[in-house]
């Protein structure tokens, strides 16, 4: 056993480096600005079709591949987006006209075929009041319908990231998510572009899944503090489904406006939830009775967290049901993949550790115990000072 042991803990340093990267590439994430999609939503009424736009315009005008990056910090040209958020509200404003003129260029809006010129009507630039978090700028465009069409294409620009577009003031509008460098297709100006419940909900899947992976690291931090636990499978199913029906709640009476909580309140005790995790993984050598019941409280705050990530893509009216679902479902292949990720690490550990000199099937769990224990209370630890300094950050900011 002694034996059993040493050849283990020559192993340990490299699997307990391996991950002291990881979450060091974590930590350095947490303080990025996240990428967001553009919202615009578009109205075609007595000859004047209408953008209106939430837009980061600071990003849009720094030359960074929104298309490639999830977070501005990780970019090449990243300090011409902080030069740019540097800037005044009212500097910020002079830029609009710039972005316009690179819209019309595309072009944004076509109409039968003919590109439609539009024209700033308003831009309306808050002031910048949390440096972690994107500005978002209300833009207003106005265009002259060119006379007897029928059809309305919007394209976006290769390089911007995502675009949700909205159609409003017809039955059956059109709503979709267009990546940058694509377009619409054709929608008609009448309506009858709505998605079917299939459909609706085929789109929102992969919505659900990119909150999580890539850029949920916060709820990726807390399914790793469920797998951390313990090796068996009982205790992580007991975590996980407690987890996964409390934030369901939550994420349906959030998206329906029923319970809203701000953002202030929400993200500080959200990184409050993965302390307590991380550390409770430290002491405790399995399933405490209560856990589960703790789980499911912090689920139904992750759950507001979602939900208001689905808010800033909006449901679309008369599928509210199949976006939510298919939200959800998202969500719950990405925590999924996040456990399946893990565990094949660490089965990678235990592979390497049977490659040496140990011999015996008794030895071979103890090889795997001690290499999880490893694992867990290295990953835990910096699991708990990354979110210890999200709830510094996010309750003082």
């Amino acid at each position: 056993m002694q034996a059993a042991f040493s050849s283990v803990s020559r192993k340990l340093p490299l699997w307990a480096l391996l991950s002291t990267l990881w979450f060091g590439l974590c930590a350095s994430m947490a303080a990025a600005h996240e990428v967001v999609p553009t919202i615009a939503d578009l109205t075609v009424t007595d000859g004047t079709v209408r953008v209106e736009m939430r837009v980061n315009v600071e990003a849009q005008m720094s030359g960074i591949d929104l298309d490639l990056v999830e977070d501005t910090d990780n970019a090449e040209n990243a300090a011409d987006y902080d030069a740019l958020r540097a800037l005044s509200d009212s500097e910020v404003e002079a830029l609009v006209p710039s972005l316009v003129e690179t819209l019309n260029a595309l072009p944004l809006v076509s109409m039968g075929g003919e590109a439609v010129s539009f024209a700033l009507d308003t831009a309306a630039v808050p002031q910048v009041e949390n440096e972690e978090l994107a500005r978002i700028t209300d833009v207003v465009l106005t265009g002259v319908v060119p006379a007897g069409t029928d059809t309305i294409e919007v394209a976006w620009p290769a390089g911007a990231g995502d675009l949700v577009l909205r159609q409003q003031g017809v039955d059956s509008p059109y709503t979709g998510l267009i990546s940058g460098g694509d377009s619409s297709g054709p929608i008609a100006v009448a309506g009858g572009g709505a998605a079917s419940g299939w459909q609706t909900f085929g789109a929102y899947v992969p919505v659900g899944f990119d909150h999580i992976l890539p850029k949920g690291l916060d709820h990726i931090l807390f399914v790793l503090g469920l797998f951390f636990l313990s090796t068996r499978l009982g205790p992580l199913l007991w975590q996980v489904t407690a987890f996964t029906i409390a934030h369901t709640v939550t994420l349906a009476l959030g998206a329906l406006g029923i319970v809203n909580l701000p953002g202030s309140i929400v993200e500080p005790l959200i990184a409050a939830s993965i302390v307590y995790v991380a550390i409770e993984n430290i002491f405790a050598r399995g399933l405490n009775p209560w856990r589960p019941a703790i789980i499911f409280g912090f689920g139904l705050l992750h759950g507001l967290g979602f939900a208001s990530v689905l808010g800033e893509f909006g449901l679309p009216e008369g599928q509210f049901i199949p976006a939510l679902i298919g939200f959800n479902v998202g969500v719950e292949i990405g925590q999924l993949t996040v456990i399946a990720l893990s565990a094949i690490l660490l089965w990678l550990g235990v592979r390497a550790a049977r490659m040496s000199d140990l011999e015996g099937q008794e030895e071979t769990i103890t090889d795997y115990n001690v290499m999880f224990r490893a694992w867990s209370l290295t990953g835990s630890l910096l699991i708990a000072v990354i979110a210890i300094y999200w709830v510094i950050e996010r309750t003082l900011l």
